[in-house]
């Protein structure tokens, strides 16, 4: 983090002022040590002694070195950045930090929901995408989601819905899954949860990378300008790269091969200079007292607005450039909160807005040690700090003075209060309508179903197959047959032909919908499906053959990475073939690595294809080519990526029974199916390959 006091000054220090100083190991206070292997004893056989300080600090800090993990968003991978303004929000905010040309640095956590600190990445979950702006009027953090509408209504239900979620409380079982019985009990009873039920049981559930996902506020909030003149706006981040997800075998897969995939994905674009990049846009409503727009509640944050009605208007560059130097005292200690806003940007009556302005102080007061988490240094403010804030545990700010108090003459009245002239932040003065004091949600929160059938309209053919699949293997994990059968009629409300499909997979009849199917008109937004986008950073694997064309593989390798792939070869064995580096091996790459592959060659088995020493191989037996590249073949292509061929490479898909069918490319020279590739790529995958059965 950049260094600054605890009240917000340039320290006008190196950054790695904050990491260790000096060849010797010391003390936490500073003294040299000549041994830190062997305990302080009387003799060297004898007793250890009380006296020995260095023993009792040593192993004190090491069995206080754990903190609480956060009980949810506890898996989660963070990086720094610089966000740019476009200039083109001030007709409807007064924010600093979103006028033209102005930079302001950046603090992003990506996150998983449910799991515990050490599930997987890529599990079916809801993720967190929360950013921290160090604005030059105090620290603004936009705490979203990948998803823009959530399960429950109110804060209130936040710990029910949790609870549900989480493994069972008996046996601490299933881990970072929804595909479980209290699951299913809950947003089977408590209907409004099934809109973001099906953005999760979609594709949206396994994103293919945080560098292609989506981000949202959820909630509305409300922006003020300065003339003093509000409106409503929802938050996005549109990421540069397209919306893309995984497959559902290639997240099984990834499970168990390398389970910090989304964290080495991330850390390895940025290392590698392909920096992720977001666009931030507002969805901008009239500020009119019923706050709705189109027929939709804007306070319900178990609805969206379609982008066809409301565009999404760019206001932002987000670019993340750096990962961080120590994972625990950045990404671990980060601290959000929705309540952290600059001037000319404020909260709405969303009800689980309100209660989440509540709760991620609380959390952090348990956490970190107390009230002064804000001085950690990843959380200190780039704005100037006077807040008469005294004391607790870590206090580090040396406050000068003597009257932390308002009003005061003993400080000559300091700290003053700021006047509109001088970005002060703005309450905005909303009409507070006469009501009496009720637990009830407005009428308009009763829709539960008509925004889950828009969504499931919207999807192309292939993204239902995937919903049906979802469900289908999710409830199909229930042991009760009344929690299944509960769904079903859930789903019998959003669309006919859903509930037929996946009650067919589950083998269970068919409920009758209960009313009249709303009438809705789909939102081509909602679908990753039918667009083009950059393929910048995407992975290439590339076969090689050590007795094959290496200049022709070094040439391919060249033309990827000036296009800003990035190719990684996969040979027989480790080291390099001729003078090219290596990457991965037969035994150690996957299928699940790479976006795209390239056959070079179609090399023979490898010393190590033995199914005693690489299960993948099986048994070998007379095949001309190495079982285990036919396997990423045969991988590669059931997850619908594209696969080029050239010289014996074609061969290969000819073993693998591939070759001659969509996205599966061949020619005679090597650029050719490299070009043709690059533009599958853009499409992410070849959907084409597999007819969908569901118009």
């Amino acid at each position: 983090p950049q260094t600054r006091t605890p009240t917000g000054a340039r320290t006008g220090v190196p950054a790695d002022a904050h990491a260790q100083q000096g060849a010797h190991l010391t003390t936490a206070q500073g003294a040299r040590l000549r041994d830190t292997d062997h305990s302080l004893k009387a003799g060297p056989r004898g007793p250890v002694l009380l006296q020995d300080h260095h023993l009792r600090e040593k192993i004190t800090h090491f069995d206080h070195e754990r903190i609480p993990e956060r009980v949810v968003h506890a898996r989660g991978a963070g990086a720094h950045g610089v966000f740019t303004g476009y200039g083109t929000a001030e007709a409807v905010t007064r924010a600093g930090f979103l006028r033209k040309g102005h930079e302001t640095e950046v603090f992003v956590r990506f996150s998983t929901v449910l799991g515990s600190r050490g599930s997987a990445d890529s599990v079916r979950d809801t993720r967190g995408f929360a950013t921290k702006f160090y604005t030059d009027e105090g620290t603004f953090d936009l705490v979203g989601n990948n998803m823009p509408v959530f399960f429950i209504q109110d804060a209130i239900k936040f710990p029910d819905i949790i609870h549900a979620a989480k493994p069972h409380p008996d046996r601490e079982i299933p881990q970072a899954q929804s595909a479980h019985d209290t699951f299913w009990d809950f947003v089977s009873l408590h209907t409004e949860a099934q809109h973001h039920t099906m953005w999760n049981m979609s594709d949206r559930g396994i994103p293919r990378s945080y560098r292609t996902m989506e981000g949202f506020g959820v909630h509305t909030f409300r922006l003020v300008n300065a003339a003093g003149e509000t409106a409503l706006a929802k938050f996005h981040w549109k990421p540069k790269l397209g919306v893309h997800s995984l497959t559902w075998e290639e997240a099984q897969l990834l499970g168990g091969i390398d389970p910090d995939f989304h964290r080495r994905d991330l850390y390895d674009a940025i290392e590698a200079g392909a920096y992720p990049e977001w666009e931030l846009g507002f969805q901008v409503f009239p500020d009119t007292p019923e706050e709705t727009f189109a027929g939709i509640d804007l306070l319900d944050p178990t609805k969206l607005v379609p982008e066809e009605l409301a565009p999404v208007q760019a206001v932002g560059r987000l670019v993340l450039t750096r990962t961080p130097t120590n994972f625990f005292a950045e990404t671990e200690q980060v601290a959000f909160h929705p309540g952290h806003l600059p001037p000319g940007i404020d909260v709405t009556n969303d009800p689980l807005l309100q209660g989440r302005l509540f709760s991620y102080v609380d959390t952090q007061l348990t956490r970190l040690g107390g009230p002064n988490f804000a001085q950690i240094p990843v959380n200190r403010p780039h704005a100037a700090v006077n807040d008469m804030l005294r004391d607790g545990f870590h206090q580090h700010a040396v406050h000068a003075g003597v009257a932390p108090y308002r009003p005061n003459s003993l400080d000559g009245g300091n700290p003053f209060p700021a006047g509109d002239d001088e970005h002060a932040f703005v309450d905005v003065p909303v009409t507070v309508a006469q009501a009496p004091k009720v637990r009830a949600n407005p009428a308009s929160f009763d829709d539960h179903f008509s925004q889950a059938r828009l969504f499931w309209q919207s999807m192309s053919p292939v993204e239902r197959e995937h919903i049906v699949r979802a469900y289908t293997f999710e409830l199909g994990k229930c042991y009760h047959q009344a929690i299944r059968e509960r769904q079903l009629r859930c789903l019998a409300a959003i669309d006919p032909v859903l509930c037929a499909e996946v009650a067919t997979g589950l083998g269970l009849p068919v409920p009758e919908p209960t009313g009249p199917l709303p009438e809705v008109t789909p939102s081509p937004a909602l679908s990753q499906v039918g667009r083009e986008w950059p393929a910048d950073g995407r992975m290439v694997g590339i076969v090689v053959d050590p007795d094959g064309d290496l200049d022709d593989v070094d040439r391919v390798r060249r033309s990827l990475l000036a296009a800003g792939l990035v190719p990684l070869l996969v040979a027989p064995h480790g080291g390099t073939v001729g003078d090219l580096p290596v990457q991965r091996t037969f035994a150690t790459g996957r299928s699940v690595e790479f976006d795209a592959l390239l056959l070079a060659g179609a090399p023979a088995p490898a010393p190590d294809a033995i199914g005693a020493r690489d299960a993948k191989a099986g048994t070998a037996g007379a095949v001309a080519v190495d079982p285990r590249v036919l396997l990423l073949v045969e991988e590669c292509w059931r997850h619908a990526k594209a696969i080029g061929a050239w010289g014996a490479g074609v061969d290969v898909l000819r073993q693998a029974g591939v070759a001659d069918t969509p996205g599966v490319v061949t020619a005679t020279a090597a650029a050719d199916v490299v070009d043709t590739v690059g533009g599958l790529l853009a499409r992410h995958r070849v959907w084409e390959r597999f007819p969908a059965r569901i118009a």
